[in-house]
């Protein structure tokens, strides 16, 4: 398999950094929306760990991604039928679409770590060291924070649920190659 992107199709390293970052949003939300399913204690304290884990290493990749398609330029989008049936809708839509994911990555583990800081805590960097909270706690101003961060999980979800909704659109309805360009293949 390929490392980099050809004209057609993205490479093994774009590839795990989509799946990569999938899961760990899928993680990271599951863990934050249904804490309070785990009992206190160590169990409730180690999803928060992973929780926080995994939108650092959200970020991490994102930076990791944003530095790869500077190397590796993503490959040209598929001529479809569906993309002669929108016409020039189709272009600004998806390009909107993968803004606001890049814009909700950024922006969802950012505000989890100001509100880290406004519960007072330190962030921790995968149990090898820890950011310490640079302001003292306040209750009301996490509370506010915890708000935006769900909101803007949320939101990531949403619109990641739709992205992947419109890949298995491309591949069934459509019948086109937009979908297979992003799986791990054989080049035999």
């Amino acid at each position: 398999m390929r490392l980099f992107n050809s004209a057609k199709d993205y490479g093994a390293i774009p590839q795990a950094l989509h799946w990569l970052t999938v899961f760990l949003v899928a993680l990271a939300w599951a863990l934050g929306t249904f804490d309070n399913v785990l009992p206190k204690g160590w169990p409730h304290d180690s999803g928060l760990f992973v929780h926080i884990s995994a939108g650092i290493a959200i970020l991490a990749l994102l930076v990791a991604r944003i530095a790869w398609r500077l190397v590796d330029p993503v490959p040209l989008p598929e001529a479809t039928e569906f993309g002669a049936w929108m016409g020039k809708w189709l272009d600004p839509a998806a390009q909107i679409a993968h803004y606001g994911l890049y814009v909700l990555l950024v922006a969802v583990p950012v505000v989890g770590i100001v509100l880290q800081f406004a519960r007072g805590d330190a962030l921790p960097l995968f149990g090898l060291a820890e950011i310490p909270s640079p302001w003292l706690k306040d209750r009301a101003f996490a509370h506010s924070v915890k708000e935006v961060h769900e909101v803007l999980a949320h939101a990531l979800v949403i619109l990641a649920t739709m992205h992947a909704a419109a890949a298995l659109i491309h591949h069934w309805i459509f019948r086109d190659r937009t979908l297979v360009r992003m799986l791990p293949r054989s080049d035999k």
